[in-house]
């Protein structure tokens, strides 16, 4: 019991201890608590400011320090304003952190490609759909004019038969009323092939020697007179020694746009 009375004892001791507590006790003022957070806050932010040094290329000094009101209104403590003078520039990190900006990038995928071939092959199939049927629709209008008979019937017929286009039609057709007026029965009794013994007839008026020569093969058994035997005889005569272009512009001409004949 004396030892605890002694104050050199236990007691004296214990009540030291709590003394010294007492003194690292935070005080009630606002003033004092304030500036043990800023100490913390200032320890804490070392490394950040000097991240934020490094990346600027600055000094944390050579920011402005903001003046920095304690909670009570009274004198800006001088360690909180340290403090925030260090976390000033974090506008300045933000800046140089931000990310850049996103660019659209264009993008393809395989399913686009196959999409795009898909395509292309309907609208391939397409025009060729589109040929086919003018080929029919034209075949079918030659055949139309052929069974019509006549005169354009006979030119168109024997166009088909010797595979000229039917674009040669005009010509052969002024070409022949130019020749013969369009008779396949017209024989001529007065130029020199007359008087030599060898009229030319038919259509395109020729003469037994060049309708011989130049007939369509598989009509060579057909007489001279016959139409459209008849014009090919003459027409691949023409081709032979003036060419196509003569026979599609519908025979020669002077100079006076006058025709001559072959």
């Amino acid at each position: 019991m004396a030892g605890h009375r002694s104050p050199s004892g236990r007691r004296a001791q214990t009540a030291a201890v709590v003394r010294d507590r007492a003194a690292h006790r935070a005080p009630s003022d606002g003033r004092h608590r304030v500036q043990v957070v800023a100490v913390a806050a200032t320890l804490g932010v070392v490394a950040a400011g000097t991240a934020m040094t490094f990346l600027s290329g600055a000094s944390a000094a050579a920011a402005p320090t903001p003046a920095v009101a304690d909670t009570a209104g009274a004198t800006p403590d001088p360690m909180l304003a340290a403090s925030a003078g260090v976390l000033q520039p974090a506008e300045r990190i933000r800046a140089l952190t931000a990310p850049p900006s996103m660019l659209p990038v264009a993008y393809r995928s395989d399913g686009d490609d196959a999409t795009e071939r898909q395509v292309a092959s309907v609208q391939k199939a397409s025009r060729l759909a589109e040929q086919l049927a003018a080929v029919h629709a034209e075949q079918a209008r030659i055949h139309g004019v052929i069974r019509a008979g006549g005169l354009d019937g006979w030119i168109a017929e024997a166009l088909q038969v010797m595979g000229l286009p039917q674009r040669l039609a005009p010509g052969v057709k002024k070409i022949i009323l130019a020749e013969s007026g369009g008779n396949p029965r017209a024989i001529n009794t007065w130029d020199s092939n007359a008087v030599r013994g060898t009229p030319s007839r038919g259509l395109m008026q020729t003469i037994p020697s060049t309708f011989a020569t130049y007939v369509q093969p598989e009509l060579a058994d057909r007489p001279i007179t016959d139409p459209v035997a008849n014009i090919t005889a003459g027409v691949r005569y023409m081709i032979d020694r003036y060419g196509t272009e003569t026979v599609a512009a519908g025979g020669r001409s002077d100079g006076l746009g006058s025709y001559v004949g072959y």
